[in-house]
Formats: C-alpha cells, sequence, structure tokens
C-alpha cells in the first residue's frame, strides 16, 4: 500500500477542484477581497472562504489587511510558488515536463505596444518604482507611466535609493506626477498599488482593465521595507510582463 502521496500529487489535487481553480484564475489577474471574489464566482462567502483557508495552507495565496479599511483583507496568488509546484508535478510525471518553456523573441511593433499606469496615493515610492521597472524590462517595448491622487513633493530618498542599488536605475531627477496629467492618454492596464487609491479612481476613457496590487505602503520604517517593496513589485512586473510582451524582456537580473 502506497504510504503517503508522490511528488507533485498534492499541488494537482490542490488546484483540481473547481472552485479552487476558479479562485486562483481569478488571482492570477488582481489582488482581490473576498466579497468580489463571491461576485466573480457567483458562490457563498462561506464556501469561498473555505477555499481560500486550503489555498492558503497549501501556500499559494496569501492575505494582507487593506490599508483603506482595515477590516477587509486582499488575497494574493503567489505566481512564483505555483510556477515551482507545478513543474516538480511535471517533473514527477515525466524529466521533460519539469523544463520552463522559453519565450520565442518576437517581431517589434512598436505601434501597437500596450500601455500601462500605475497609480498610487504619493506616486513617489510604489508607483514609480513598478514604472522604472516595466520601462526597464520591457526595454520601451510596453509604454508607461505613472501618477498620484494626492502626490508627494519629491520622490521617496529610499525609493531613489533601492532603484539605484538594486537595479541601476536613476530616478533622482523625477518627481511625482499628478493622476489627472495622464488621463488623457490611452491605456490597456490601469494597476493600482495603494489599497486608499483603488477606492477614488475616476472613471477612465478607453475601458482599460483594471487590476489591483495591494502592497503596504513601506515609508515609515527605514529602508529594508523599501527594499522588500520592489523586490515584490519587480516580481509582479515581470509576470505582468510576460502578459503584456512575451518573450521581449530583459533576463532576470539585467542591469547597467
Amino acid at each position: 500500500m502506497v504510504s503517503s502521496s508522490p511528488p507533485g500529487a498534492e499541488f494537482v489535487r490542490l488546484v483540481s477542484h473547481p472552485l479552487r481553480w476558479r479562485i486562483l484564475t481569478e488571482l492570477a489577474r488582481s489582488d482581490l477581497r473576498v466579497r468580489e471574489l463571491v461576485t466573480l464566482a457567483g458562490e457563498p462567502q462561506n464556501l469561498i472562504s473555505y477555499h481560500l483557508r486550503v489555498l492558503r495552507a497549501g501556500g499559494l495565496v496569501t492575505a494582507g489587511r487593506s490599508s483603506f479599511d482595515g477590516r477587509d483583507s486582499y488575497y494574493h496568488l503567489d505566481l512564483d510558488r505555483c510556477a515551482e509546484a507545478w513543474a516538480d508535478a511535471g517533473a514527477a510525471l515525466h524529466p521533460m515536463l519539469g523544463r520552463v518553456p522559453v519565450s520565442r523573441p518576437r517581431a517589434d511593433d512598436l505601434s501597437a505596444r500596450p500601455a500601462v499606469l500605475f497609480v498610487c496615493t504619493g506616486n513617489s515610492a510604489r508607483s514609480p518604482i513598478a514604472e522604472a521597472l516595466v520601462r526597464r524590462h520591457s526595454a520601451g517595448r510596453v509604454e508607461v507611466a505613472s501618477g498620484g491622487s494626492h502626490p508627494q513633493d519629491r520622490l521617496h530618498p529610499h525609493a531613489v535609493r533601492v532603484l539605484h542599488d538594486e537595479f541601476g536605475i536613476d530616478v533622482a531627477g523625477r518627481r511625482p506626477r499628478r493622476l489627472e496629467t495622464v488621463l488623457d492618454r490611452r491605456f490597456d492596464y490601469v494597476i493600482s498599488l495603494c489599497d486608499k487609491a483603488r477606492e477614488v479612481l475616476p472613471d477612465l476613457p478607453g475601458r482599460p482593465r483594471l487590476v489591483h496590487w495591494s502592497i503596504p505602503d513601506p515609508g515609515r520604517a527605514g529602508y529594508p521595507p523599501f527594499q522588500r517593496t520592489a523586490a515584490e513589485i519587480d516580481t509582479r512586473v515581470r509576470h505582468l510582463l510576460e502578459v503584456l510582451a512575451p518573450g521581449r524582456t530583459e533576463a532576470r537580473g539585467a542591469r547597467n
């Protein structure tokens, strides 16, 4: 008698439930609250909450308190963990199935390049970090901007430092931008990185896809939180670029 599950079997069991798969596909697009998942899945809250607990216990989903309403939580799918578990499950079946496909470069079409807008409250840390990382990793093949609902007077010094030290990007001359100054432009994606900014997004022309990344403000606890925040944004940006411009991003860790 087999005493334990073979490698990868637990992950397959975890994601094969139809409602859990639906939850994962929704969270792959955006961080969401329970009530939003209830609406999207059309299932009762207690059932959604149960399956979220299962996914959290399996290490695929994390949760964080909303900075807009501390009684609420946003759920986030760990795409790196999913990719690793998926590869492990495939490799357990056959070594070739554990290989990560290599994206093939495509001919550039800059006239049709996708456009992304990042939004937070102050436009002094999270959104300019995201903007700078998209610009770097896409090598100009994605049009990108950022803005704040209530912009600060200057970029946070730690945001400037972390981009320079960790990624070799110089944004010392950049200043926060008011959101209204970029709303006359067309965007395919509008991504909020601040729970508060998400709640005050104005009506946007062109029906862009609205995405939320619930990332805590790193601005009051020294430099290490900025390193963690930049690393999280970098991971999310790389996953985003695989959707926007597959096979056309810089290699991981590229610097000047």
